[in-house]
């Protein structure tokens, strides 16, 4: 798993530094422009991709519902994940890493990006103190006190909590820290119903909550929702103290 940490930190690196020279190479380079039509030609530099990523800017086969052709433009992500299996071929070392993780570790990048446009900074390069996690996004598999890992395999693992019936496993992070390896499971019910907003105009009533505590949110309507209390029991509390003790010391 070490492993696999650093080499998806590079290929990070790698898919962030090849956006990065693409739009520098097309902000230099710019755009050239028929008057007439109002298009954009590039007869000096059609080779570089439009899009920010190396690799083929448009999907191929595609057809609409009337049968004919059509090949829209491919986002910087996808251009970076269909080239995964070209990075495989030429990088033998990458193929041991689960496909889906690699897939994430684009997504990663793409969801920096998001962030930056929203007005928060840049994508920065990744070095060992600040990218130490990895997800799956299928496969993963727990019986008891075990846990299958697509191309890891079943290990141990403390189960803090078990996953309750009519669940289903829809992703799992893993992530290094100082004292070892921590694993977080996203489930999912598919028997809760979607919650569907309404318009304000069809609103009636508000209904105000407030934070208690034997409860742990009293509602206005005289509604109560009981406290899980996940650190209620004797391990919990004693590992509780051995954390406030730590925080004291600092």
């Amino acid at each position: 798993m070490s492993n696999w940490v650093d080499i998806l930190r590079s290929h990070f690196n790698w898919c962030l530094n090849d956006r990065i020279t693409q739009y520098s190479q097309q902000f230099i380079q710019g755009n050239y422009c028929d008057l007439r039509t109002k298009s954009e030609a590039c007869p000096l530099t059609s080779c570089v991709s439009k899009n920010g990523a190396t690799g083929e800017p448009w999907k191929i086969g595609k057809t609409d519902k009337k049968g004919k052709v059509k090949n829209p433009r491919r986002n910087p992500g996808h251009i970076q994940i269909t080239a995964l299996p070209e990075l495989k071929a030429a990088r033998p070392w990458f193929a041991g890493i689960d496909s889906t993780v690699l897939q994430q570790n684009v997504k990663r990048l793409d969801t920096a990006y998001n962030n930056f446009f929203d007005g928060r900074g840049f994508p920065k390069f990744k070095n060992r103190s600040n990218f130490t996690s990895f997800t799956f996004m299928m496969g993963v598999k727990i019986q008891g006190s075990k846990i299958y890992l697509p191309k890891l395999g079943w290990m141990r693992f403390h189960n803090s909590r078990p996953i309750p019936g009519g669940f289903t496993i829809k992703a799992c992070a893993v992530r290094k820290r100082q004292n070892g390896w921590y694993v977080s499971v996203r489930i999912e019910d598919k028997s809760v119903p979607d919650y569907t907003t309404k318009p304000l105009k069809d609103v009636v009533k508000v209904i105000g909550c407030d934070m208690g505590i034997t409860k742990l949110v009293h509602l206005s309507d005289g509604a109560q929702i009981e406290n899980p209390k996940f650190s209620a029991t004797k391990k919990a509390k004693r590992t509780l103290r051995i954390r406030q003790r730590q925080v004291s010391r600092f």
